[in-house]
């Protein structure tokens, strides 16, 4: 394997262990001292390394670090492009580059450009292996008990893993409860969020407990949006996603709703106030240019409207993440759930069906198609604004998204809802679709315990797929987590 082939994340144990033969020196010769080699950024796009202290020459900078296999892959990657890596203080690369000793940020910062290779106190290939070993025992999950749990009934695990299932899916439901309080108390001091910040009555909150508390059409609508929007934010983007929703809420987007293109009027409140859409002025295409001026048009006609919160680019993150999960497009597809909460009374349409429809087969298709959305105009070609894609969109919202929506939201509010209003029966409808559901995608985690466990065929179940998770992150998770691990209990007595 060629040096430069090598694998980033092996060099950031090399940095986090700081095991140098020499000092580390700029080409210049001033001394380099880690004061504080940072916080692995695991969670989102950009740095490497967040929050570390490097000595260069008399000057102690505090920043971050980006890691890289060669020189050249800082502007490979578009880091010299991209905001996120405005406040990188040192370059460090595993193989050097004759004359290259800086890199630039994208305001044009010089930033000191440093080889690692000739510092690494053991060979390079001791340093790799001693990585690689350690990379492969942090991977994402191994069960203390797995050739043991092997050995117990199947019916067993799978009756084990159902309970945790059904934990799991109460818990969704207490915290979905919470929100739908906060919104309905936030409704009755006609409060906007988030422009004010507070903290909630939880005396007034916990007042909240029967049915006509909870009659307000709007705050179910708002919950629903607020959820599926997290939803679409996956891990890296969810938080914003939902600040997003929560800024362009029900009160305003009503005001619009006997609009015939309601959805272009969406698309343009979100991309305006989320703080992606590009100059108007300086567009690349024409494509680009007619669908941005139309939305800047929407925009102009309901921005008097608006008194909420703007965002900006920077908040957003596009790398590391698949094209068809870029925030664009997940806007887009959320536009089109808004107009179909709002304009095509999805609520109700779904509630309906839980009441009405007793094939389970039936109802799942149906919740399928409510929160698949197709990709259709300007979004099927561009992942972004400045430039048409190589390859076109078919879903902004696929089959696997959808289903993550059916299960983690539409399932627990549903059962929430037909609780509070007494309609056991739809709500056992629910439970019994919950225990019955196919999902279509995969997930790394689910798939690691499913084949601890040897329950190979029990990852597509939605139960038993909420059940693994709720084991790993309620027992696996955590320091000598078997002795409260309800499978723990089992092998290790």
């Amino acid at each position: 394997m060629g040096k430069s082939n090598i694998k980033e994340k092996f060099l950031y144990e090399i940095w986090k262990k700081q095991d140098f033969l020499r000092t580390l020196r700029t080409k210049d010769g001033d001394i380099i001292s880690v004061l504080d080699a940072g916080v692995e950024n695991k969670d989102t796009g950009g740095p490497d390394f967040k929050n570390a202290r490097i000595k260069i020459g008399h000057l102690t900078f505090c920043g971050d670090v980006e890691i890289d296999g060669t020189y050249s892959d800082w502007k490979n990657h578009g880091h010299n492009l991209n905001k996120h890596y405005n406040k990188v203080v040192l370059h460090a690369v595993l193989q050097s580059t004759p004359k290259q000793n800086h890199v630039y940020s994208s305001e044009g910062r010089k930033i000191q450009s440093i080889s690692i290779e000739e510092c690494i106190s053991t060979s390079l290939r001791t340093a790799m292996h001693d990585a690689i070993l350690k990379e492969r025992n942090s991977r994402i999950f191994t069960m203390p008990c797995s050739e043991l749990a092997k050995e117990l009934d199947v019916n067993e695990k799978v009756e084990i893993i159902t309970q945790l299932g059904i934990k799991r899916f109460k818990n969704k439901k207490k915290k979905i409860l919470v929100r739908l309080k906060e919104l309905k108390y936030l409704k009755e001091i006609n409060l906007s969020e988030p422009v004010v910040k507070y903290d909630f009555d939880q005396t007034q909150l916990e007042k909240y407990s029967s049915p006509d508390d909870f009659k307000s059409k709007a705050i179910w609508q708002q919950l629903l949006i607020e959820s599926v929007f997290e939803a679409l934010g996956y891990s890296k983007n969810k938080e914003i996603m939902v600040k997003l929703a929560r800024s362009v809420d029900i009160e305003f987007l009503s005001l619009y709703l006997d609009i015939d293109n309601f959805v272009q009027y969406v698309e343009a409140a979100l991309f305006n106030i989320s703080g992606l859409m590009p100059d108007i002025y300086n567009l690349p295409d024409e494509e680009t240019s007619e669908y941005t001026r139309s939305l800047a048009k929407f925009w102009s006609e309901i921005k008097p409207s608006y008194s909420g919160i703007t965002f900006s680019e920077e908040d957003w993150h596009f790398y590391g993440q698949r094209p068809i999960n870029f925030p664009t497009i997940r806007i887009a597809g959320g536009s089109r759930l808004i107009n179909r909460i709002l304009k095509d009374n999805l609520i109700h349409r779904l509630l309906k069906s839980f009441e009405e429809v007793d094939n389970l087969i039936v109802l799942e298709r149906i919740m399928k198609n409510y929160f698949r959305v197709e990709a259709e105009g300007y979004w099927t070609k561009h992942f972004v604004f400045d430039k048409p894609s190589d390859v076109d969109a078919k879903y902004f919202v696929g089959t696997s998204r959808a289903d993550e929506i059916i299960v983690n939201i539409i399932l627990p509010i549903a059962h929430l809802y037909f609780e509070i209003f007494g309609k056991e029966k739809a709500a056992a409808n629910v439970i019994r679709l919950y225990t019955n559901y196919s999902l279509h995608g995969d997930n790394r985690l689910v798939k690691e315990i499913s084949e601890s466990l040897g329950l190979k065929k029990a990852t597509h179940r939605a139960i038993l797929y909420q059940g693994m998770i709720e084991l790993f992150r309620g027992n696996c998770g955590y320091v000598e987590p078997c002795k409260t691990c309800p499978i723990g209990e089992k092998v290790f007595c």
